[in-house]
Protein backbone atom coordinates (compact mmCIF):
# COMPACT_ATOMS: atom_id res chain seq x y z
CA UNK A 1 0.00 0.00 0.00
CA UNK A 2 1.14 3.91 -0.30
CA UNK A 3 2.36 6.62 1.46
CA UNK A 4 -0.10 8.45 3.15
CA UNK A 5 -1.02 12.37 4.30
CA UNK A 6 -4.13 13.28 6.58
CA UNK A 7 -4.90 9.40 6.03
CA UNK A 8 -5.16 9.79 2.14
CA UNK A 9 -2.95 8.30 -0.26
CA UNK A 10 -0.45 10.55 -2.39
CA UNK A 11 0.26 10.56 -5.94
CA UNK A 12 3.91 10.94 -6.63
CA UNK A 13 4.74 14.75 -6.55
CA UNK A 14 6.80 16.18 -9.84
CA UNK A 15 8.73 17.88 -7.16
CA UNK A 16 8.96 18.79 -3.51
CA UNK A 17 7.59 21.96 -4.44
CA UNK A 18 4.97 20.42 -6.13
CA UNK A 19 4.39 18.34 -2.53
CA UNK A 20 4.39 21.53 -0.84
CA UNK A 21 2.10 23.00 -2.58
CA UNK A 22 -0.64 20.40 -2.66
CA UNK A 23 -0.09 19.74 1.29
CA UNK A 24 0.51 23.27 2.95
CA UNK A 25 0.05 21.42 6.66
CA UNK A 26 3.46 19.85 5.79
CA UNK A 27 5.18 23.07 5.18
CA UNK A 28 3.88 24.52 8.43
CA UNK A 29 4.57 21.59 10.59
CA UNK A 30 8.20 22.00 8.84
CA UNK A 31 8.81 25.18 10.02
CA UNK A 32 7.15 24.45 13.21
CA UNK A 33 9.66 21.55 13.54
CA UNK A 34 12.46 23.38 12.21
CA UNK A 35 11.98 26.47 14.71
CA UNK A 36 12.50 23.95 17.69
CA UNK A 37 15.70 23.90 20.05
CA UNK A 38 18.61 22.25 19.18
CA UNK A 39 19.14 19.39 21.85
CA UNK A 40 22.62 18.89 22.61
CA UNK A 41 22.31 14.87 23.12
CA UNK A 42 23.84 12.87 26.37
CA UNK A 43 26.35 10.15 25.13
CA UNK A 44 24.91 7.97 28.26
CA UNK A 45 21.46 7.20 26.53
CA UNK A 46 22.23 7.72 22.77
CA UNK A 47 23.34 5.63 20.02
CA UNK A 48 24.17 7.45 17.23
CA UNK A 49 23.42 6.48 13.91
CA UNK A 50 26.39 7.53 11.04
CA UNK A 51 25.84 7.98 7.24
CA UNK A 52 24.83 4.94 5.61
CA UNK A 53 23.69 3.35 8.54
CA UNK A 54 20.34 2.48 9.99
CA UNK A 55 19.18 1.06 13.90
CA UNK A 56 16.13 0.13 15.58
CA UNK A 57 15.07 -0.37 19.06
CA UNK A 58 11.81 -0.20 21.47
CA UNK A 59 10.86 1.68 24.49
CA UNK A 60 11.79 -1.33 26.17
CA UNK A 61 15.63 -0.92 25.37
CA UNK A 62 17.51 -0.02 28.75
CA UNK A 63 21.00 0.44 26.58
CA UNK A 64 19.31 3.11 24.13
CA UNK A 65 16.48 5.98 25.23
CA UNK A 66 17.69 8.72 22.67
CA UNK A 67 18.49 7.43 18.62
CA UNK A 68 20.36 10.39 16.65
CA UNK A 69 22.18 11.09 13.54
CA UNK A 70 23.82 14.68 12.44
CA UNK A 71 25.54 16.57 9.80
CA UNK A 72 23.10 15.38 6.95
CA UNK A 73 23.24 18.72 4.61
CA UNK A 74 22.36 16.96 1.04
CA UNK A 75 21.61 13.78 3.00
CA UNK A 76 18.23 12.91 4.55
CA UNK A 77 17.56 11.35 7.86
CA UNK A 78 15.10 9.11 7.51
CA UNK A 79 12.78 8.05 10.82
CA UNK A 80 9.87 5.30 10.62
CA UNK A 81 8.10 4.65 14.05
CA UNK A 82 4.72 2.46 14.60
CA UNK A 83 2.69 4.10 17.45
CA UNK A 84 1.50 0.99 19.22
CA UNK A 85 4.96 -0.85 19.79
CA UNK A 86 6.99 2.78 19.59
CA UNK A 87 9.05 0.47 17.63
CA UNK A 88 11.82 2.69 15.68
CA UNK A 89 14.55 3.21 13.57
CA UNK A 90 16.57 5.95 12.23
CA UNK A 91 18.33 5.82 8.98
CA UNK A 92 21.52 8.47 7.59
CA UNK A 93 20.25 8.17 4.05
CA UNK A 94 22.94 9.83 1.52
CA UNK A 95 20.98 8.20 -2.15
CA UNK A 96 23.60 5.76 -3.05
CA UNK A 97 20.80 2.91 -2.63
CA UNK A 98 17.65 3.98 -1.77
CA UNK A 99 15.32 1.58 -3.39
CA UNK A 100 17.05 -1.16 -1.78
CA UNK A 101 17.56 0.87 1.88
CA UNK A 102 13.90 1.71 2.33
CA UNK A 103 12.14 -1.28 2.59
CA UNK A 104 15.24 -2.61 5.20
CA UNK A 105 14.32 0.27 7.54
CA UNK A 106 10.41 -0.44 7.43
CA UNK A 107 10.72 -4.07 8.30
CA UNK A 108 13.41 -3.03 10.72
CA UNK A 109 10.29 -1.61 12.84
CA UNK A 110 7.72 -3.99 11.61
CA UNK A 111 9.91 -7.16 12.65
CA UNK A 112 9.80 -5.02 16.45
CA UNK A 113 5.99 -4.76 16.19
CA UNK A 114 4.22 -7.84 16.00
CA UNK A 115 2.31 -7.94 19.50
CA UNK A 116 -1.02 -7.87 18.32
CA UNK A 117 -2.19 -6.08 21.26
CA UNK A 118 -0.72 -3.01 20.56
CA UNK A 119 -2.30 -1.60 17.55
CA UNK A 120 -0.77 1.25 15.90
CA UNK A 121 0.19 2.67 12.16
CA UNK A 122 3.84 3.65 11.05
CA UNK A 123 4.92 7.17 10.71
CA UNK A 124 7.57 8.36 8.81
CA UNK A 125 9.57 11.80 9.21
CA UNK A 126 11.88 12.79 7.08
CA UNK A 127 14.53 15.68 8.11
CA UNK A 128 17.39 17.02 5.65
CA UNK A 129 18.70 18.18 2.47
CA UNK A 130 18.75 21.74 1.09
CA UNK A 131 18.33 23.84 -1.36
CA UNK A 132 21.58 22.98 -2.86
CA UNK A 133 22.47 24.05 -6.40
CA UNK A 134 23.30 20.77 -7.73
CA UNK A 135 20.01 19.55 -6.61
CA UNK A 136 20.91 16.45 -4.95
CA UNK A 137 18.74 17.04 -2.07
CA UNK A 138 16.08 17.92 -4.41
CA UNK A 139 16.56 13.76 -5.99
CA UNK A 140 17.03 12.22 -2.72
CA UNK A 141 13.91 13.41 -1.20
CA UNK A 142 11.73 12.36 -4.21
CA UNK A 143 13.55 9.09 -4.58
CA UNK A 144 12.61 8.61 -0.75
CA UNK A 145 8.76 9.26 -1.33
CA UNK A 146 8.87 7.05 -4.18
CA UNK A 147 10.60 4.33 -2.33
CA UNK A 148 8.01 4.76 0.60
CA UNK A 149 5.17 4.64 -2.18
CA UNK A 150 6.41 1.29 -3.16
CA UNK A 151 5.99 -0.65 0.55
CA UNK A 152 3.01 -2.47 0.76
CA UNK A 153 2.40 -1.26 4.30
CA UNK A 154 0.49 2.00 4.68
CA UNK A 155 2.77 4.84 6.01
CA UNK A 156 1.77 8.14 7.49
CA UNK A 157 3.84 10.74 6.93
CA UNK A 158 4.39 13.02 9.44
CA UNK A 159 7.01 15.70 9.42
CA UNK A 160 8.73 16.41 6.06
CA UNK A 161 11.24 18.76 6.93
CA UNK A 162 13.11 18.41 3.60
CA UNK A 163 15.31 20.34 0.51
CA UNK A 164 13.36 24.20 0.11
CA UNK A 165 11.58 23.51 3.71
CA UNK A 166 14.79 22.96 5.44
CA UNK A 167 17.03 25.66 3.80
CA UNK A 168 18.27 29.21 5.06
CA UNK A 169 20.85 31.80 3.16
CA UNK A 170 23.74 32.43 5.29
CA UNK A 171 26.08 35.56 3.57
CA UNK A 172 24.41 34.47 0.37
CA UNK A 173 25.15 30.40 0.68
CA UNK A 174 22.54 28.08 0.86
CA UNK A 175 22.81 25.88 3.90
CA UNK A 176 20.38 23.40 5.92
CA UNK A 177 18.26 24.80 8.69
CA UNK A 178 18.42 21.63 11.11
CA UNK A 179 21.46 19.06 10.15
CA UNK A 180 20.25 16.42 12.93
CA UNK A 181 17.69 14.78 14.54
CA UNK A 182 17.02 12.65 17.91
CA UNK A 183 14.22 10.69 19.15
CA UNK A 184 12.81 9.96 22.47
CA UNK A 185 12.40 6.34 22.57
CA UNK A 186 10.03 6.57 25.41
CA UNK A 187 7.45 9.06 24.15
CA UNK A 188 8.14 9.04 20.34
CA UNK A 189 9.25 12.47 20.18
CA UNK A 190 11.36 13.81 17.14
CA UNK A 191 13.81 16.63 18.05
CA UNK A 192 16.18 18.89 15.82
CA UNK A 193 19.70 17.42 17.66
CA UNK A 194 23.25 17.82 17.68
CA UNK A 195 26.08 14.63 18.93
CA UNK A 196 29.17 16.00 20.49
CA UNK A 197 29.75 12.31 20.63
CA UNK A 198 29.77 9.96 17.23
CA UNK A 199 30.61 6.81 18.92
CA UNK A 200 31.54 3.98 19.39
CA UNK A 201 34.20 3.57 17.09
CA UNK A 202 33.54 6.74 15.06
CA UNK A 203 36.53 6.14 13.03
CA UNK A 204 36.18 3.10 12.14
CA UNK A 205 32.31 3.57 11.00
CA UNK A 206 33.68 6.51 9.01
CA UNK A 207 36.12 4.23 7.33
CA UNK A 208 33.51 1.57 6.20
CA UNK A 209 31.38 4.44 4.57
CA UNK A 210 34.92 6.25 2.90
CA UNK A 211 35.49 2.97 1.57
CA UNK A 212 32.35 2.24 -0.20
CA UNK A 213 30.31 0.03 2.59
CA UNK A 214 26.44 -0.27 2.09
CA UNK A 215 23.71 0.52 4.21
CA UNK A 216 24.13 -1.72 7.71
CA UNK A 217 22.15 -2.39 10.01
CA UNK A 218 24.37 -1.61 13.34
CA UNK A 219 22.64 -2.86 16.21
CA UNK A 220 21.10 -5.80 17.85
CA UNK A 221 18.32 -4.70 20.82
CA UNK A 222 17.78 -8.36 21.76
CA UNK A 223 21.11 -8.16 23.10
CA UNK A 224 21.29 -4.36 24.01
CA UNK A 225 24.62 -3.95 21.16
CA UNK A 226 26.23 -2.44 18.54
CA UNK A 227 28.42 -4.67 15.82
CA UNK A 228 30.49 -3.27 13.36
CA UNK A 229 31.40 -4.94 10.08
CA UNK A 230 32.86 -7.42 9.19
CA UNK A 231 33.94 -5.13 5.95
CA UNK A 232 36.27 -5.32 3.30
CA UNK A 233 38.96 -2.65 2.22
CA UNK A 234 42.49 -2.98 0.49
CA UNK A 235 45.77 -0.95 1.16
CA UNK A 236 45.73 2.19 -0.75
CA UNK A 237 48.09 4.68 0.36
CA UNK A 238 46.93 7.21 -2.54
CA UNK A 239 44.74 8.71 -0.14
CA UNK A 240 47.14 10.20 2.29
CA UNK A 241 47.13 12.86 -0.26
CA UNK A 242 44.57 14.22 0.79
CA UNK A 243 45.99 14.93 4.75
CA UNK A 244 48.52 17.86 2.90
CA UNK A 245 45.48 19.56 1.40
CA UNK A 246 44.29 22.69 2.87
CA UNK A 247 40.25 22.60 3.74
CA UNK A 248 39.37 24.18 0.64
CA UNK A 249 40.31 21.47 -1.30
CA UNK A 250 39.30 18.65 0.58
CA UNK A 251 36.01 20.39 0.75
CA UNK A 252 35.52 20.75 -2.55
CA UNK A 253 36.68 17.31 -3.83
CA UNK A 254 35.32 15.07 -1.35
CA UNK A 255 31.80 16.72 -0.46
CA UNK A 256 28.78 16.62 -1.98
CA UNK A 257 28.23 20.81 -0.36
CA UNK A 258 31.35 22.40 0.00
CA UNK A 259 29.74 25.40 1.86
CA UNK A 260 27.15 23.89 3.78
CA UNK A 261 29.39 21.45 5.86
CA UNK A 262 29.44 21.49 9.75
CA UNK A 263 32.61 22.96 10.91
CA UNK A 264 34.49 19.56 12.07
CA UNK A 265 33.87 17.78 8.36
CA UNK A 266 37.53 18.56 7.63
CA UNK A 267 38.94 16.76 10.36
CA UNK A 268 36.31 14.18 10.09
CA UNK A 269 37.79 13.25 6.81
CA UNK A 270 41.50 13.45 7.64
CA UNK A 271 41.13 11.10 10.69
CA UNK A 272 38.87 8.70 8.40
CA UNK A 273 41.99 8.97 6.35
CA UNK A 274 44.08 8.53 9.23
CA UNK A 275 42.79 5.34 10.42
CA UNK A 276 42.86 3.49 7.02
CA UNK A 277 46.49 4.68 6.72
CA UNK A 278 47.00 3.39 10.40
CA UNK A 279 44.99 0.42 9.08
CA UNK A 280 45.74 -0.71 5.60
CA UNK A 281 44.29 -3.81 5.69
CA UNK A 282 40.41 -4.43 7.31
CA UNK A 283 41.89 -8.02 8.57
CA UNK A 284 43.69 -6.41 11.25
CA UNK A 285 40.66 -4.56 12.63
CA UNK A 286 37.85 -7.72 12.46
CA UNK A 287 40.23 -10.98 13.72
CA UNK A 288 39.11 -13.86 11.90
CA UNK A 289 36.56 -12.18 10.15
CA UNK A 290 34.55 -11.36 13.27
CA UNK A 291 32.64 -7.70 13.76
CA UNK A 292 33.56 -5.73 16.83
CA UNK A 293 30.84 -5.72 18.73
CA UNK A 294 30.04 -2.91 21.90
CA UNK A 295 28.06 -2.98 24.49
CA UNK A 296 26.83 -0.35 27.33
CA UNK A 297 28.41 -0.16 30.42
CA UNK A 298 26.60 0.26 33.71
CA UNK A 299 28.32 3.94 33.78
CA UNK A 300 26.85 4.54 30.13
CA UNK A 301 30.11 4.07 28.04
CA UNK A 302 30.27 1.86 24.97
CA UNK A 303 32.30 -0.99 25.72
CA UNK A 304 34.31 -3.18 23.28
CA UNK A 305 33.02 -6.65 24.20
CA UNK A 306 35.84 -8.54 21.72
CA UNK A 307 38.55 -6.71 24.39
CA UNK A 308 36.91 -8.16 27.47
Amino acid sequence: MPLLIQNRRIERPGSTVDLFARYPHLQENARVFRSKTIVDVDPKCLLYIQQREFAATTPADNSVAVLGSDDATTCHLVLVRHTGSGAACLAHCDGSSTWSEVPLIVKAVTSLSKDPAKEGRLELHLVGGFDDESKTSHKLSLSLLSAFQRQKEDIHLETCCITEMNDSLVDGAHRPVVYGIGINMKTGEVFPASFPYKGPAEELRSARTFTGGQMADIYDSSKGEVKIGPCKWSPNLDISFWLSQDDDTILKYLSTSPMAEPPHFVQHIKSTIQFLLEHPSSDSVFPGGQPQQYRRTEQGDWENVNQT
